[in-house]
Order: structure tokens, then C-alpha cells, then sequence
């Protein structure tokens, strides 16, 4: 992979355009976050955020998630992609919790809870304020990326790897940021145009 591109340098610009600008998912504290994070992965933003005011009307904080079983949630989600194995992660979730005070804040611990991996991880810790311990990567990412040419693939795993490789810790947020540019700009037709990273994308390069 050709690394003339000081990406340290090249990436300022999108990470200023995004800095501090919150998920797309609606929450109003880290147990409704860590909630909504399991429920939507392989399911749309837009889909979550209507579906959790009832939701969390029914269990406002974890120690109320204790009580639900899969079958009590399955009323609330049941028009979430896969919702039978995600009512079966946040019970089991609530059960290790069980206090909205005990949610973990390192990478380490977020992963052993159910249902969530590491981009629900770095997605968590990012909105919780915490530093980021690794980048988020998802669909939109695995697109940008490889356009852009600070990573290549589409195994998010390697490219976040990547990502990590060139960046320095302190711009790991780099990954939401190119959500943002992916879900707003770059999208699968890409509008080049309007696009503040132009000056270093491989695919505009290659397609002007």
C-alpha cells in the first residue's frame, strides 16, 4: 500500500468537521446508549431510535433490565433485526451489570458483556467521553476507508488495525468521523463534490 499520504496531517480536516458530534442514535445516558448500541447492530439508527422511548419507558435503567425476560422484551423489539439473540444478550447483560453505576468504561471489560463487540465498544466509550482505545469501524466505515486509502479491504477487524497503524491514539475518533462523512457524503454513489477530503482520496483521484 502506498503510504505518501501523511495521514496525522490529512485527517485534521474531517476530524474537526466532527469533532464532539454526537451518534446517531438518540440516547439520553450511557445504560439507554449501551441499550440502543446491542439493538442496533445490522439495523438501521432510524429504526432504534423510534422504538426506544416505549422501551426504556418499560425499564428505565439496568436494575429494571433485571427484571425483563427475553419474552418481555420481545414485545418492545420485535421489529429489531435478530431481536430473539438481542433480548437473550440484554438480559444477560442486565444480570451482570445490574446498575446503570457498574457500566464498565475500558474496552476490555465493554467486550465480555453479550452482544458486544468491539466497534459497540468504541462506539460506547466514544459517546461516554472516555479516551478512545481503539476506532470504530462500521458498514459506512469499510467503505471510506478503502476510498480514502488510509486502509484497505473490507475485514473491519484489519482495518481498524491499519487505521491504528497510522493514526496516533489521540485521532482514533478518525472512525467516526468517517461514519459521519460516510452516512452524509460518501456514500455507496459518493458525492465528491461536497467532500472536504478530496485532496488526498485514492478514489476521487482515480475517478476525476
Amino acid at each position: 500500500m502506498p503510504t505518501k499520504t501523511n495521514w496525522p496531517e490529512a485527517i485534521k480536516p474531517l476530524l474537526k468537521k466532527y469533532k464532539g458530534k454526537q451518534h446517531p442514535l438518540e440516547y439520553k445516558n450511557t445504560y439507554q446508549l449501551v441499550v440502543m448500541v446491542v439493538l442496533s447492530a445490522q439495523d438501521s439508527d432510524r429504526n432504534i431510535n423510534s422504538l426506544a422511548p416505549k422501551l426504556f419507558e418499560a425499564y428505565p435503567n439496568m436494575q429494571a433490565l433485571t427484571k425483563a425476560t427475553e419474552e418481555t422484551l420481545f414485545p418492545f423489539i420485535s421489529k429489531v433485526r435478530n431481536f430473539g439473540n438481542k433480548a437473550k444478550w440484554l438480559t444477560g447483560i442486565a444480570e451482570k451489570i445490574k446498575k446503570d453505576s457498574s457500566i464498565p468504561d475500558t474496552l476490555d471489560a465493554l467486550v465480555e458483556l453479550p452482544g458486544i463487540g468491539r466497534k459497540s465498544a468504541c462506539v460506547i466509550l466514544r459517546e461516554s467521553g472516555k479516551p478512545a482505545e481503539g476506532v470504530i469501524v462500521d458498514l459506512h466505515v469499510v467503505r471510506v476507508a478503502p476510498r480514502l486509502g488510509i486502509a484497505t479491504g473490507t475485514d473491519p477487524k484489519k482495518i481498524e488495525k491499519q487505521i491504528m497503524e497510522v493514526l496516533p491514539q489521540k485521532d482514533w475518533d478518525a472512525g467516526m468521523a468517517m461514519s459521519f462523512l460516510g452516512r452524509e457524503i460518501c456514500r455507496p454513489k459518493p458525492n465528491c463534490e461536497k467532500c472536504l477530503m478530496t485532496k488526498v482520496c485514492e478514489y476521487y483521484k482515480a475517478n476525476s
